[in-house]
């Protein structure tokens, strides 16, 4: 541990330019350019609204709230976290020659990555609020605890980034592990659903397992249920919990691979 935050404190800078790169280099050659990492969920949440508001004709309310934005706060965070679940595991193959032709890091590549994803995710959160408030909903305290979500989700997805992209540099095979099950966590993390409407208590239990379904349950609290993140307490445990042990993971991954990443890659 200590290893990796010395990286990071000695890259700061270096962290925050690469991933203006990254963020640039996903779309270069197009003429929009980064506007397209906004454009694309744009047009995303346009389809729910069209088809919750006029093909389906469904636009009942949920707990106060109309069925399309009720989504819209769960939906955009889950934009951050699909693409990082994959993006996080591949990230050190995806710039392995950062490691193979010169002597780099490897252990802030996954947070160049997780950063210019997160860049796009606060905007994104900004589009949220603005929908909101556009549909005649004022900001109140409960919002301003996105911040607290955000930075959890931040830290969550860089420790996973760092612990799967050192598998991944190794292991193909956990890569298409993780591509194939990034479906199912979408499924299982009550996205388009209340984990708490469960009405089997084990299985709601064990649901609370998920940290993505704890994270997007405290997104739609900030802008929905209206439930401060202390008022969950066993909730944040087990997502705390959670988090320390795939830090521990993280560590152990990252002192035992990371010389021979280089060979394999």
């Amino acid at each position: 541990m200590r290893k990796i935050l010395k990286e990071h404190k000695e890259n700061f800078i270096k962290i925050f330019k690469l991933a203006r790169i990254d963020l640039i280099k996903t779309y270069r050659g197009s003429v929009m350019g980064c506007l397209w990492s906004i454009i694309k969920p744009i047009i995303t949440i346009f389809a729910y609204w069209f088809t919750i508001e006029i093909g389906l004709r469904s636009g009942k309310m949920r707990s106060g709230y109309p069925n399309f934005l009720w989504l819209i706060a769960s939906t955009v965070p889950w934009f951050y976290f699909s693409e990082m679940i994959v993006y996080g595991a591949t990230s050190i193959k995806n710039y392995s020659y950062l490691v193979t032709k010169m002597k780099f890091p490897i252990s802030i590549i996954p947070t160049i990555v997780n950063l210019s994803k997160f860049i796009v995710h606060i905007v994104l959160i900004v589009i949220v609020v603005l929908l909101f408030r556009i549909n005649g909903y004022k900001l109140d305290i409960y919002m301003l605890q996105v911040v607290f979500y955000m930075l959890m989700s931040f830290l969550f997805l860089e420790v996973w980034s760092i612990f799967s992209s050192m598998i991944g540099a190794i292991s193909k095979d956990f890569v298409n592990l993780v591509r194939s099950i990034n479906i199912l966590i979408f499924w299982l993390s009550g996205i388009i659903w209340d984990v708490n409407s469960i009405s089997i208590n084990w299985v709601k239990k064990v649901l609370w397992f998920n940290p993505i379904a704890y994270l997007i349950n405290g997104y739609r609290n900030c802008f929905i249920n209206k439930v401060f993140f202390f008022e969950e307490p066993i909730q944040l445990l087990v997502f705390i919990g959670t988090l320390i042990l795939l830090t521990i993971l993280a560590v152990i991954s990252h002192n035992k691979l990371r010389k021979e990443i280089a060979d394999v890659l």
